[in-house]
């Protein structure tokens, strides 16, 4: 692969996820709190996997397009930027991309010492050097977003990701390449033990041989190996585009805040763009051309309504805490197409509400 490459379907959806989900992230994390005047020191971005800042049709790259979104965004003025305060790091270890990188950034930003943030474009590896790089900028103890697009060579230890999870507020997202999960034969099975925390944690992933089957299973596995490294929410999920290879995508979080959020980025899908993003726990639903969980006659998608089935077979819950299963403002609408189907019981009196007591049928 040369120094640039084209831009796939997947991967301009992945940026537009990205986009969504950081323009609410910046605002929540630097701007002061209006209740207790309280305003975060340090919060970092971290993306591992940079590569060379532009694609070959002049497409940006993640490190472009991330910058220019916060030095963009609608809330600047209230976010008090300091190159003290916001650091964002990119790490790439080819030395041609790493140089075409920083040409791409001066180009588009001038001087970066100039720049109200602190950039630290460094070339290295994502597995080694991440850690020491984090240290050395003060970023433990404050917010860390930790974005790990390896696409075919996941390499970071859990170490890292259990290191991040003990911050405050701090998540990360790792990238799976749409044929990792057929190339376990090319890659060093001591470092697979390091990314999952051992043989015993991947060995089953890697018997299950049904092609189906085999991603799911492996983007499982990974979201448990994000939950023992201590982040208590994760979502795993298939990014399809509407043209090309999908993308597979798992995200860690210690706030409900930010899955939320996360949830919110992946479901507002653009009709013009055509993706759609599939949840690993459901099968059968048929994610071609769809633009939302709801379609245009206002009926839920058949992968909603199985997640909300999958909840409810683990005992009767709130249409609220089935929303935390899925997609709050999502859950009482397929919570109601399903009570008129007479695929769920309404145990609460009154009418349905988020905060009504259903079950699956007796």
């Amino acid at each position: 692969m040369g120094v640039l490459w084209k831009l796939e379907p997947a991967t301009a959806a992945k940026h537009r996820l990205y986009q969504r989900y950081l323009d609410a992230w910046w605002p929540i994390l630097l701007q002061t709190s209006q209740r207790t005047g309280y305003a975060r020191p340090r919060v970092t971005l971290l993306d591992a996997f940079a590569g060379p800042g532009r694609y070959q049709d002049s497409e940006p790259g993640s490190p472009v397009f991330l910058l220019e979104r916060l030095l963009n965004h609608s809330a600047v003025d209230r976010m008090h930027l300091s190159p003290r305060r916001v650091h964002l790091i990119f790490i790439e270890k080819d030395p041609a991309r790493h140089k075409h990188l920083m040409g791409e950034l001066h180009a588009r930003f001038g001087p970066l010492r100039d720049l109200p943030v602190h950039l630290e474009v460094q070339r290295g590896d994502a597995g080694t050097d991440s850690m020491p790089l984090l240290t050395r900028l003060g970023a433990w103890g404050h917010p860390i977003l930790g974005i790990f697009d390896s696409w075919g060579s996941v390499n970071v230890p859990l170490d890292v990701m259990r290191r991040i999870a003990r911050n405050p507020s701090s998540e990360v997202v790792t990238t799976f390449g749409p044929n990792w999960f057929s190339r376990r034969e090319n890659l060093n099975l001591d470092v697979l033990d390091t990314v999952f925390g051992g043989r015993a944690f991947w060995t089953p992933a890697d018997a299950e041989l049904r092609p189906d089957e085999r991603w799911r299973v492996w983007l499982s596995t990974y979201r448990d190996a994000l939950r023992r490294s201590g982040f208590p929410d994760q979502l795993q999920f298939e990014l399809v585009p509407r043209t090309g290879q999908p993308l597979y995508l798992v995200f860690g979080t210690g706030s409900t805040a930010g899955l939320k959020a996360m949830k919110d980025a992946m479901w507002k899908v653009d009709d013009r763009d055509g993706e759609s993003f599939r949840d690993p726990r459901t099968r059968g639903a048929i994610p071609d051309g769809q633009i939302d969980l709801f379609q245009a006659a206002g009926l839920a998608d058949t992968e909603l309504l199985e997640l909300v089935a999958q909840r409810l077979s683990m005992g009767p819950a709130t249409v609220e805490t089935s929303g935390e299963w899925l997609l709050p403002k999502h859950a009482l609408q397929a919570i109601r197409e399903m009570r008129q189907n007479g695929q769920v019981t309404l145990l609460s009196s009154g009418k349905l509400t988020t905060k009504s007591q259903v079950s699956l049928p007796a």
